[in-house]
């Protein structure tokens, strides 16, 4: 498979340089490695500047509202299991008003791939203060610095039961796809959490700055410790970047199909399998 059968005829509206466009490049090479015929993917989005995803693919897409991408991306792999379902947005649109479903999605452990372009303030909306911004950071809603601090988005899915999570930095498409390749092969809820610049309203979160705290992970590091990768994720003074964090656990497709059968059998018989497939 080619990268460019996954390009739509529409080009992005990104502003020049934004950190996006690397996103864009990295999953498009992902999608040609992992051969999925565009007819078979679904790309799902929210609100924002990276939600505008679906409209730069070729395969099958949903824009939906600000911060109900995941909801819908469940309903799709319920309704249509066969699909791969890719689902995109932003650090406004996946941990503020879709922290919730964020956080519900890892805990199912959903079967998809969810890729967050993180850029530490609102783009689309003309530059406030996101869940990732740094302590007393300077916006148009916090113009006297930030009074919070920021979400760790990768500490956060670990926690909440996501069995892969991955860091990456839009300066690197290469680096992206193979996060991407690897998360898509994945069966379980796979976040990758981006570091994107946005080039317009985000002059401290740069591409230079990003790239002096990104470390790469430890060759010897166990992706199934949870200490270990939590270690990493809250590392306050590197940002590492790779995978994190990786188990193998049932997914909640697989669970809901369980009690398909249960007009066939006793209640408390479909139930009992359903959390022996959880243990």
């Amino acid at each position: 498979m080619n990268a460019s059968m996954y390009k739509s005829a529409v080009k992005p509206t990104w502003c020049p340089g934004c950190g996006d466009f690397g996103v864009l490049a990295g999953i498009t090479q992902a999608l040609a490695e992992m051969g999925w015929e565009p007819e078979n993917v679904v790309a799902v989005s929210g609100i924002g500047c990276s939600s505008r995803f679906p409209f730069f693919l070729s395969t099958y897409g949903f824009h939906s509202i600000h911060g109900r991408a995941v909801p819908v991306a469940i309903g799709m792999r319920i309704a249509r299991p066969d699909l791969k379902v890719v689902v995109f947005g932003g650090d406004g649109d996946g941990f503020a008003i879709g922290g919730g479903h964020f956080l519900h999605g890892a805990r199912r452990n959903v079967d998809v791939t969810y890729v967050i372009m993180d850029n530490h303030i609102y783009g689309l909306t003309k530059g406030q203060t996101s869940p990732t911004s740094d302590l007393k950071f300077k916006t148009k809603s916090t113009p006297y610095g930030s009074v919070e601090p920021p979400i760790n988005p990768v500490q956060i899915a670990i926690c909440s039961g996501a069995t892969y999570v991955a860091r990456g930095f839009a300066g690197d498409p290469k680096g992206l796809k193979d996060l991407f390749v690897r998360g898509m092969r994945h069966k379980g809820f796979a976040l990758i959490d981006v570091l994107s610049p946005c080039v317009t309203y985000n002059r401290v979160d740069t591409f230079k700055s990003f790239k002096e705290r990104i470390a790469a992970i430890p060759a010897d590091h166990d992706r199934a410790d949870l200490s270990a990768a939590l270690t990493l994720a809250t590392d306050p003074e590197r940002f590492f970047t790779g995978v994190l964090f990786e188990i193998q656990r049932p997914v909640f497709e697989d669970r809901v199909e369980a009690l398909k059968g249960y007009s066939d059998r006793s209640w408390i018989e479909v139930v009992e399998d359903v959390f022996d497939s959880m243990s």
